[in-house]
């Protein structure tokens, strides 16, 4: 196995620019002649969040993050398409190519490529790098549907479900556009409410937490940066934030509670709020959060 090529932002040049209109154009076409759901799909800013997160919702969505230039890549896109059009909508596979959306690939806060990412609820479950026989990777697709699918709504329930609140549809409109003020301001308005609505508070966090983040702002890896200075708590927060995004919620856990062991009155306290409001991400019964609740009392005293 070949080690994965690093995703390093930077410049476009003649040949990304025409790769990032084709990508937008096969979006397009996609989605003006799919007749439902399509198995397989290519992720952009447009349809992110309606296609993967919302789709998440669902049934388990594999995200490819990947690059024309690497071989690995072009080998999991083609066995990842097969195995998703046999499967029968069981899941759903997308495709980033990180040099014709590059602002997407730094949503998911992938440090190789290629990274294929599985989102389940709204959130990512699991994840891994470079390439992978194909026989590995349907072991890895049926464990996750088996074990994750479950827990979702699947697609043909979720068709037979009442429509949802047209405002949702404004606060996608805001996110695509990275106003996340406006998508938190619809969200604040729905759980008024309806406080209890799980839905909508993980949404309205998950914008917050992507309004800290900023990816498409960003200019440095927050994880070296946060290395380079550990006694920087801001940066360790914003590191925290981009290690959860890429789908290593246990990382950006267990890099808050080392930092509350340095600190003490304010400061350890704005750590440890910060902890929890991650950790309210997901579900209480998860053993990741179990495990690191446990660490942070041992952190707190």
């Amino acid at each position: 196995m070949n080690t994965p090529h690093r995703y390093v932002s930077g410049a476009l040049d003649l040949g990304e620019v025409k790769a990032r209109v084709e990508a937008r154009e096969n979006a397009a076409q996609q989605a003006a002649t799919g007749v439902g759901p399509a198995p397989y799909i290519t992720v952009t800013p447009q349809n992110f969040e309606a296609d993967v997160v919302r789709r998440s919702l669902e049934v388990p969505v594999v995200v490819l993050v990947g690059t024309p230039r690497s071989p690995e890549s072009e080998q999991l896109r083609t066995d990842l398409q097969q195995l998703v059009e046999a499967a029968g909508l069981s899941y759903i596979v997308g495709y980033v190519d990180a040099d014709a959306t590059p602002e997407v690939a730094q949503a998911f806060g992938v440090q190789a490529l290629p990274t294929v990412i599985a989102l389940g609820g709204g959130r990512p479950v699991t994840q891994f790098e470079g390439g992978q026989p194909v026989d590995a990777l349907r072991t890895w697709i049926d464990a996750l549907v088996t074990q994750v699918g479950p827990q979702l709504s699947g697609l043909q329930a979720a068709a037979e479900e009442a429509p949802e609140d047209p405002r949702l549809e404004q606060a996608l409109a805001a996110l695509n556009t990275g106003d996340f003020d406006a998508a938190i301001a619809v969200y604040d308005e729905i759980l008024a409410e309806s406080p209890r609505d799980r839905d909508m508070i993980q949404a309205r966090d998950t914008a917050r937490l992507l309004k800290r983040l900023d990816p498409a702002g960003r200019t440095e890896d927050p994880v070296v940066a946060a290395d380079a200075a550990p006694d920087d708590v801001d940066k360790q927060f914003t590191a925290a934030d981009a290690e959860f995004v890429a789908g290593a919620p246990e990382r950006a856990f267990d890099r808050l509670i080392a930092l509350m062991t340095t600190l003490a009155g304010d400061e350890k306290t704005r750590v440890r709020d910060r902890l929890v409001e991650l950790l309210s991400l997901f579900d209480a019964a998860d053993p990741r959060v179990t495990a690191a609740r446990t660490k942070m009392a041992s952190a707190l005293f």
